[in-house]
């Protein structure tokens, strides 16, 4: 009975719009996500997540809902992150089309009916790309190599992860795990997990209103959140796969170099401490400890329930 429930009151598509400071913002940002959904015919809600705003923010949200029945709003006791506060939409949020947005105004609400038509052509996730970005030169250039690298590692080629507009079906938003800075990979995660993930091209706009909350320091978490994306989901089914290639080749390396000496030493040369003999040692001890840590990471990924490992994409 609950299950039928639960269907009957899920609208089509929900909304969710992480904010922090953007009380100015929100209700323009409102008006228009209305605009744009009501003129599809669509039932619709918009979740916005006040990220620990000291602005009056959630204020407005309060002020939006008694205005607009279809806007929802929570309040974080302080700033946890753009990743928690998607994290709790995504919760929160009961349709079967989710869309994420910036408050900022940077992205337009006219873009989502075309988000919509892709998931409906079968994409499981579709991600904006800022073609013409109306950000700082630093940001705009942080950015590319940051999509760069993100491609290469993870294998899902897009220009622009980090975009705040995207859809989603319901499915990804429940199977993909955010904490940290980890929104940047939603795509990668995503499409690591077997999801079907795609890009379209979307406008950008200046901010119109307060400040960017962009920093050198999101950019090395960045990095870091990136190198976490890989070794725990580009290589969970056999890290010893990953770990023990690096292994062998230090070992390889290490075992030369031992072997030259050795060959020397049978030739009737004198033994003597050299440091291409300690570099030896020290590749050799370098391979067994990469070794062990794929057997342990191993041991780690044999304990996950295994219906975590996959995803299903169809079944008859």
């Amino acid at each position: 009975m609950s299950d039928v429930s639960a269907e009957m009151v899920r609208t089509e598509v929900a909304v969710v719009v992480p904010a922090y400071n953007e009380h100015e913002s929100l209700p323009e940002l409102v008006e228009r996500i209305d605009e744009a959904i009501s003129g599809m015919g669509r039932t619709w809600e918009v979740w916005i997540i006040d990220d620990g705003s000291d602005d009056g923010t959630f204020d407005v949200v309060q002020e939006l809902s008694k205005v607009r029945p279809q806007v929802h709003g929570i309040k974080f006791g302080r700033n946890f992150g753009k990743a928690a506060a998607l994290a709790a939409g995504f919760k929160a949020a009961s349709a079967d089309i989710v869309i994420t947005m910036d408050a900022d105004l940077q992205d337009d609400p006219a873009e989502i009916p075309d988000l919509i038509a892709l998931i409906e052509n079968g994409w499981d996730l579709v991600s904006g790309w800022k073609q013409d970005r109306k950000d700082s030169f630093i940001k705009n250039n942080t950015s590319k190599v940051f999509n760069w690298f993100t491609s290469r590692m993870c294998g899902l080629k897009l220009h622009d992860f980090n975009c705040g507009l995207k859809a989603y079906r319901r499915e990804v938003t429940q199977k993909v795990k955010l904490y940290g800075d980890m929104h940047r990979y939603v795509p990668a995660l995503a499409f690591l997990d077997g999801f079907k993930v795609t890009e379209m091209p979307v406008k950008h706009f200046a901010r119109k209103h307060g400040v960017t909350k962009y920093g050198i320091a999101r950019f090395l978490n960045g990095f870091f959140d990136l190198l976490t994306v890989y070794f725990l989901h580009a290589k969970q089914t056999s890290p010893l796969h990953f770990f023990g290639r690096i292994g062998t080749t230090f070992l390889a390396a290490g075992g030369l170099i031992s072997l030259y000496h050795f060959v020397l030493w049978a030739m009737g040369n004198p033994m003597h401490l050299r440091p291409s003999m300690l570099l030896g040692l020290v590749f050799i001890i370098v391979s067994f400890q990469f070794i062990s840590l794929g057997l342990i990471a191993e041991l780690v990924v044999s304990g996950r329930s295994p219906e975590n490992a996959y995803r299903v994409a169809d079944r008859v």
